[in-house]
């Protein structure tokens, strides 16, 4: 997936903005069983807020490592709430339509 440019992370952060988290991750931090239920929101919604337990340097890591392997992007992050995106590879099933 090609990198977004600041105007369409402005825009995912907007649609994202009264979305409820889908994902916690716990004290445990990132466990395949975790990897697994980001991916699956990712896959079904495209947008998707994930929750840290984790103190603010540990967060810092853990979404690159997110980026890195579910290959999405984190558009925003606010305390411990980051927004991911992975547009869906089927053009058909899309949702959201970048600007």
């Amino acid at each position: 997936m090609g990198r977004l440019n600041g105007a369409q992370r402005k825009f995912l952060r907007g649609v994202a903005h009264g979305y409820k988290p889908l994902v916690q991750i716990g004290k445990e931090g990132l466990t395949d069983n975790v990897f697994g239920a980001i991916d699956d929101a990712i896959a079904a919604h495209e947008l998707i807020k994930i929750k840290m337990a984790a103190e603010r340097d540990e967060r810092e890591e853990l979404v690159p490592a997110i980026e890195e392997r579910l290959d999405c992007e984190c558009v925003g992050m606010i305390g411990r709430i980051a927004i991911l995106y992975r547009q869906n590879p089927d053009p058909e099933r899309r949702t959201i339509t970048l600007p």
